[in-house]
């Protein structure tokens, strides 16, 4: 059982700003089950996005996925990364899909997101 969207998302949030590193929550989507996205903007008109992968294809992915603990996987949308405009298009594309999907903004110009990083903890 997959922990519920808000919650997943509060201690996302929280795990960033321990790490001093900036984030927003854009867009609320479904508290129990929207699907998450997140921009990461490196502050110099360039980002990337983090789209959710099924868990289905979780196994089956190609490298460049991040995985977290409690089954939740992302894929990145660009390579390497995208004019933040062209990011801002895809997500607000996707939001007219799906109204219940959550987007979350990252700055760093480091490209430091901490996606995999409490799996990679327990590694």
């Amino acid at each position: 059982m997959r922990v519920k969207s808000h919650i997943w998302v509060s201690a996302y949030l929280r795990r960033l700003d321990a790490a001093f590193i900036p984030a927003a929550l854009v867009r609320h989507g479904d508290a129990d089950a929207g699907a998450i996205y997140i921009k990461v903007a490196a502050l110099d008109g360039t980002a990337q996005v983090y789209a959710p992968l099924s868990s289905q294809f979780a196994e089956m992915s190609p490298a460049g996925t991040l995985f977290l603990e409690d089954g939740r996987a992302w894929q990145p949308v660009y390579a390497p990364h995208a004019a933040e405009a062209e990011a801002d298009a895809y997500l607000e594309r996707q939001a007219s899909r799906d109204p219940d999907i959550w987007i979350l903004e990252v700055e760093t110009p480091q490209g430091r997101h901490m996606l995999g990083a409490a799996a990679a903890a327990v590694s």
